[in-house]
Formats: structure tokens, sequence, C-alpha cells
């Protein structure tokens, strides 16, 4: 049977086709006050049957809530909020929450709100109950969707944390974002999704890590974790260690569609954080921040059309020494601003090891030579990380993490001196 509600919003029927394990929708209602939401949330689990009649039909009813956290998500666009949502439903058993995903609409007109109240589902095996969670789907227009923390706080299940997913373009220097974020533990983004380079919102992003309490997650950084496991992989040989110490150059590689080469045009956020992440763990200075490269392009490698730009370059410093850092496009089909290469060069006592490292979907590979010799050419299995394995790992990550904040705040200092 095909579940359905009743018009005035309550509870849906079962689907018995429906797999085990599959999330569904138990419950349906619309709300326009925090008060009408808040009566709708307190039906869902006040209902004592566990069955209810549907069509004069006894069907299996909600089971006990289980949130173990609640989820804010700002949906500045209505795309951004639907992805969320489809997102979190992969979601649904693994890391139940109380979801509130929020949009602002007509900012100038009278205040108003729209809310849509879910609960979703999943029954783990045939003879276990179910564990459900509530989604609210909250538009708000004029001064009420300008005050978006007067909405969340009062909806908020308390002694849970609080973790706000913020998608697309994070507009984290706001009135609204600060006030959102001071009752959040946890600020997840997508740095890479950020407009132009990305680099504004990065420094702002820095900021949030720096000086307030709540810990921040980057999708873009997340996802380089295969790449940084390979390039530490190659200094764990004892033979090699002695090199990290003898850094002399930083080269990162990524695609660009613009053809112009013009600054500005492709986000940066992901090459940059490579160089911060090593930056970060080697204890590196920032001597000259990032700045365009002028003059016309010179081909990076043979068979491989470079982009009319020369990219980025800057200049760190390891104890005496520096180190010179390069950012540089060339026109791929990938993603803009996904990195295709890292390059490192180090020179100690008068030897050279030089370490290049690229990805695919399913794998990482690693080669490096010593002195112009070959002495390693490795290939990982590390497959790319879907936004469902992102989300569930920053839910995962309790407290802040070191590396990831040393990363982000590196990324600000190099993306610019302040």
């Amino acid at each position: 049977m095909t579940g359905r509600g009743p018009v005035t919003g309550g509870p849906i029927a079962i689907d018995d086709t429906a797999p085990v394990g599959t999330a569904q929708l138990r419950w349906a209602s619309r709300a326009s006050t925090i008060d009408g939401i808040e009566r709708e949330l307190a039906r869902i689990w006040t209902q004592s049957k566990r069955t209810v009649e549907v069509d004069g039909v006894e069907v299996r009813n909600i089971a006990a809530r289980t949130s173990v956290m609640n989820l804010v998500v700002i949906a500045q666009q209505g795309e951004d909020g639907e992805h969320g949502a489809a997102i979190i439903g992969q979601l649904t058993g693994r890391h139940p929450s109380r979801t509130l995903i929020l949009s602002s609409a007509d900012p100038d007109g009278p205040g108003w709100l729209d809310a849509r109240i879910t609960a979703q589902c999943i029954l783990p095996r045939a003879d276990a109950p179910e564990t459900c969670a509530e989604t609210i789907y909250i538009t708000a227009g004029g001064d009420t969707g300008r005050h978006l923390d007067a909405i969340v706080e009062p909806l908020l299940i308390h002694d849970l944390p609080v973790t706000v997913w913020w998608p697309g373009e994070a507009r984290l220097e706001s009135q609204q974002a600060r006030d959102v974020l001071a009752s959040a533990d946890r600020l997840v983004v997508d740095g890479s999704s950020w407009r132009g380079d990305g680099l504004a919102r990065l420094r702002e992003l820095a900021r949030v890590a720096s000086t307030t309490r709540t810990a921040v997650s980057d999708f873009a950084l997340a996802r380089q974790s295969r790449w940084r496991e390979a390039i530490a992989s190659t200094f764990d040989m004892p033979e090699f260690l002695p090199y990290l110490r003898a850094l002399r150059r930083v080269a990162v590689t990524y695609g660009t569609h613009d053809e112009s080469g013009q600054p500005g045009r492709t986000n940066l956020v992901k090459p940059l954080y490579h160089v911060a992440w090593l930056a970060s763990r080697l204890g590196l200075q920032v001597v000259k921040p990032l700045t365009p490269v002028a003059g016309p392009a010179a081909p990076f490698r043979p068979g491989v059309k470079p982009a009319p730009g020369r990219g980025y370059a800057a200049t760190l410093r390891q104890g005496t020494t520096d180190v010179a850092v390069v950012i540089r496009p060339v026109l791929s089909t990938t993603p803009a601003g996904t990195t295709l290469r890292v390059e490192l060069l180090c020179e100690r006592r008068g030897s050279e090891l030089r370490v290049d490292v690229t990805a695919e979907a399913e794998s990482v590979g690693v080669r490096a030579w010593q002195d112009g010799v070959e002495i390693l050419d490795r290939r990982f299995n590390a497959a790319r990380r879907t936004e469902a394995d992102l989300l569930a790992e920053a839910i995962e990550a309790g407290g802040s993490d070191q590396v990831s904040d040393d990363a982000v705040r590196m990324a600000a200092l190099i993306a610019a001196a302040e």
C-alpha cells in the first residue's frame, strides 16, 4: 500500500513494498508560526498508539524519536535546500537529527513564515522498531527572514550539539551568520563552491576558527585526505624523511575553464589547501602572500594545453631558507578549481628529491625521483568521497580538529597578508 496522509497534515501510511533499511516519510504537516511548528512536533511524538488507522486500515505508527543532534542548514538558494535535504536523507538512521532547513525570501516585504514538518523513519530490520527523526523546511520572508537565529533557537533540542551546514555561498561576516553561529558547535562549508577565487570567504572562515568556539569543517579540505596520506607515505620512508626539512618548492596545478587567465575567476581554495596543510605541518612562515604572476603563460607539460594566465606565486620560509610556491592553471574538463597535480622539490646536501602526486576517481598515484633516478612509483586505492560521507565525517568529528584548523588559518595567511 502506498502511503498518504490527511489533507490537514499528519500520519502517512506505511509503504509495505519499501525494503528494510530504506527511509520512508511517516508524517507531513504545515505551520505558519514558531508555536505552530512546536505543536506539530509535539503531535508527532505524543501519539501513544503503535498503529494508526488510515483509510480503515491499521498500519505501523511513528516510532520513538532518536535524535542525537541538531542540524541547521542555511540555504540561501532554493536549490541549496533541495540539495542539502537529499544529502541528509542518505544519513537517516545513521545520524538521526532534528534538521532545520532555512531559506530567506523577499527581504523587503512583510514578515511571514511557511514551514513543512516531516518525520522520516527507517526500519533497521523486520523485527526491530523504527528509528525516526524530524526535518523542518522553513521559508521566511521580510524581517522574519533577516533574523534566522530567532527561528532556530526555539526549535533546537537543547542539550544536544548543534551543527550548522552552510552549502553554497556562506556569508560568514554578516550579522545573520554571527547570530546563527552563536549557538553552533560546528560550522560545515564547502569552500570549493564559493564564487570567484573564494579567498575572501576563506579568510572569513579562518576568523570563525580563530575567534569563536565554533569548530569548522570544510568539505574542500576534507576531500584532500587521500592526497595528504599519499604525500605523507613518501616521507614515512626513513631514507626520505630528512628531505622533509629541506623543502624548496611546492607547485600545485589545477583545472580551469577560463581561457582569459584573468585572476579571480576560478576558485583557488582546493589548490591553496594543499600548500597550507604542508606549511602548517612543517611550521613554515609566510614571507610573501599569494599574488598573480604577470605575463603570458609558459607551457607546463608536453601535451597539456595551458591556460593563458601564469597562475599565482607566494614565498614561504623554512628556518632561514625560502620555499617557493606556485599555483598554476591548465585548461581542463574537470570541475574548475580541481587539483590535478602536487609537486614537491627538496634539496639536501647537494642531493635532490622530487615528489609528484596525482589523483583519479578511485586512486592516488605517487612518483619520486632522487637525483633524477626514479625510486618510487605507487598507486593507492582511495575513492573520492561523496558529500554524504563528508557530512557524516563532520558530524562525527566532535570537537575541533587541530590539523584542519591550522590548515584553514594558514591558507588565509597565504591568501593575503593581514
